[in-house]
């Protein structure tokens, strides 16, 4: 083995990034601490930021929400194949496949690898340390309380943009020594 290969990786301290990606590997990770599968807890994290999105594009004003009548018709079509888990703060629909739970996004299972393959584009080599930090904060506590406060942590640790419109989409840092400091 090459001296460099039996070196230990060095640990990132911080990134920068937008919060979507994190949020998205956030939710996924608590998912998986809360017992999904890391397939099932990829879309849940994936579905989890695309509400959050979706809410927050509406309060600024970028998005109109869809009217009544038609959420009313979606939801009917949907019950008797849909659930939700409560995850963050946000109810997410979910259906079973054949491949396991799934997190619906536009009415259709979100596939974990093109989950996978976003985190990958937005952390680069980051995801590592990153999964690795929110890992041990979201161990470091009992299933319960990583439950109730999971979202509240995140707001303490997500990357710090401009309020409004100006942060939409904008990247802020993510301390990662911040959320393995949270973890003791």
């Amino acid at each position: 083995m090459s001296a460099k290969a039996t070196q230990k990786r060095k640990k990132r301290h911080w990134l920068e990034i937008n919060r979507a990606p994190v949020l998205t590997l956030w939710a996924g990770v608590v998912a998986e601490c809360l017992g999904f599968d890391p397939d099932e807890a990829l879309t849940l994290g994936r579905a989890v930021a695309g509400l959050k999105a979706y809410s927050k594009g509406v309060s600024i004003g970028l998005f109109q929400p869809t009217p009544h009548e038609i959420k009313e018709k979606r939801r009917s079509l949907r019950k008797h194949e849909a659930l939700t888990v409560d995850l963050l703060g946000r109810a997410v629909p979910v259906t079973q496949t054949d491949a396991g739970l799934r997190a619906l996004g536009k009415d259709r299972p979100i596939k974990p690898d093109s989950v996978q393959r976003y985190l990958e584009s937005k952390f680069g080599d980051a995801l590592d340390d990153a999964r690795e930090a929110m890992m041990g904060l979201a161990l470091s506590m009992s299933g319960a309380d990583l439950a109730e406060y999971a979202y509240r942590l995140y707001e303490d640790f997500r990357p710090d943009v401009p309020s409004g419109a100006k942060g939409w989409g904008a990247a802020g840092r993510l301390d990662l020594d911040k959320i393995r400091h949270m973890a003791d």
